[in-house]
C-alpha cells in the first residue's frame, strides 16, 4: 500500500511512432522515444514525461536510471524546491518536476496554474513542423500544410536559400519561422539570413553552433534571431543579449515547469521575445509547457500532431490550435 506520507516513484520508458520521419540536421527518426515518471500517493498519481536528446548527452535509458535513483529522496519527502537544487537541469529533472506539479495539483484540488499562481491558459495557435528534404520535397509537404497559420521550417546548411523559396511559394500566407538547429556557418550566415528574410520569414532559430554564435553579435541581422541549443536556462541567458533577440525555452531543457517559468519571467525582463518550444513527445509533454503560452509570442507545441498515435486524454489540437490540458491528462 502506497504510505499517505510520502509518495511512491516509478519510471518507465515508452515508444510512440512518429507519423512518417521527422528530419532536422542532425538526422531522422521514426519513433519518439519518451521517459515518464510517476509519483503515486493516497489514490492519486502525478506524471511528467521527458524526452532524452543525445545532443545533451542524455539517452533513455541513462536518463531512466537517473530518475529512479531519486527513489531515496523522494521517500525521504522530496519537495520540488528541493529537487531544483538536488538534480541539474535536463530531461531527468522535467520529468519529475512535472510529476510533482501535477501530484501537488491533484492532492490540493486545484489547476497546476492556480497552484503556481500563473494566468490561465488559453487556445494559442502553435506552429507545424515541416522536416528538412530537398525544396521540391519540403514544398510537397508543406502544400499540404499551407492553410496553417504558422509554419516551423527545418533548414539544414547548403540549399537553404532554394528549401526557404520553394516552401514560401508552396505557402504563400502562411508565418515561416526557421529552424537551422546549428547547421548554418559563418560563411553563409548572411547570405541565409538574407534568403530568409527576403521571402517574408519571421524568425530564425539557433542558426550557428551553440558555443561558435559570436558572429551573430557582429552582423546587422535582418530579421530576429532566437536561441535553442545556446540557451538551457536563466543561468545561460544574460551573455546571450548581443546575439539573440528571443529564446526558446523547452522543458527538457530547463529541468521542468518550476524553471521553465522563472526563466520565462528573467527573459521578459531582459528584453527576450519568448518561444516555447517542445521535442516531440505526446500530449503529457506538452501540458505543462501550456503554462507559459500566456508569456509566449511564438508557441511550437506541435510534437503530438507528429505522431502516428497519441496517449490517452491527449491535448485538444483544432488545426493548429493547441487547448489547455484536461484534468484527466495533467495538472
Amino acid at each position: 500500500m502506497t504510505s499517505s506520507k510520502v509518495p511512491a516513484l516509478a519510471a518507465r520508458i515508452e515508444r510512440f511512432p512518429i507519423a512518417g520521419s521527422f528530419t532536422i540536421s542532425r538526422g531522422a527518426k521514426t519513433e519518439a522515444v519518451t521517459v515518464v515518471a510517476e509519483l503515486s500517493q493516497n489514490g492519486l498519481t502525478g506524471r511528467g514525461e521527458c524526452v532524452p536528446y543525445l545532443r545533451y548527452g542524455e539517452t533513455p535509458e541513462a536518463t531512466l536510471a537517473t530518475i529512479e535513483a531519486m527513489q531515496a529522496a523522494v521517500a525521504g519527502g522530496l519537495t520540488r524546491q528541493a529537487l531544483q537544487a538536488a538534480m541539474p537541469p535536463g530531461a531527468a529533472r522535467n520529468a519529475l518536476d512535472c510529476a510533482l506539479i501535477d501530484l501537488e495539483a491533484k492532492a490540493a484540488g486545484l489547476r497546476a496554474w492556480n497552484l503556481l499562481d500563473r494566468p490561465i491558459p488559453g487556445e494559442r495557435t502553435t506552429a507545424y513542423t515541416i522536416s528538412l528534404g530537398t525544396p521540391d520535397a519540403m514544398a510537397v509537404a508543406t502544400a499540404k500544410a499551407a492553410h496553417r497559420p504558422l509554419l516551423k521550417i527545418k533548414l539544414g546548411g547548403d540549399g537553404d536559400p532554394e528549401r526557404i523559396a520553394a516552401v514560401r511559394k508552396a505557402a504563400p500566407e502562411s508565418e515561416l519561422i526557421v529552424d537551422a538547429n546549428e547547421a548554418w556557418t559563418e560563411a553563409n550566415l548572411e547570405a541565409n539570413l538574407a534568403a530568409c528574410d527576403a521571402v517574408g520569414v519571421t524568425l530564425v532559430e539557433q542558426p550557428l553552433p551553440a558555443g561558435k554564435d559570436d558572429a551573430l553579435a557582429r552582423i546587422k541581422r535582418p530579421l530576429a534571431v532566437c536561441a535553442d541549443e545556446s540557451v538551457h536556462d536563466r543561468g545561460s541567458l544574460a551573455p546571450l543579449r548581443a546575439r539573440y533577440d528571443a529564446v526558446n525555452i523547452k522543458l527538457d531543457k530547463t529541468g521542468g515547469l518550476t524553471e521553465a517559468l522563472a526563466m520565462a519571467d528573467a527573459a521578459q525582463a531582459l528584453g527576450f521575445e519568448i518561444m516555447i518550444g517542445c521535442m516531440v513527445a505526446t500530449s503529457l509533454s506538452m501540458a505543462p509547457a501550456m503554462l507559459v503560452t500566456p508569456q509566449a509570442r511564438f508557441v511550437d507545441l506541435d510534437g503530438p500532431l507528429l505522431l502516428a498515435r497519441d496517449r490517452d486524454h491527449g491535448l485538444r489540437y483544432d488545426e493548429s490550435l493547441v487547448y489547455p490540458p484536461d484534468a484527466s491528462l495533467w495538472g
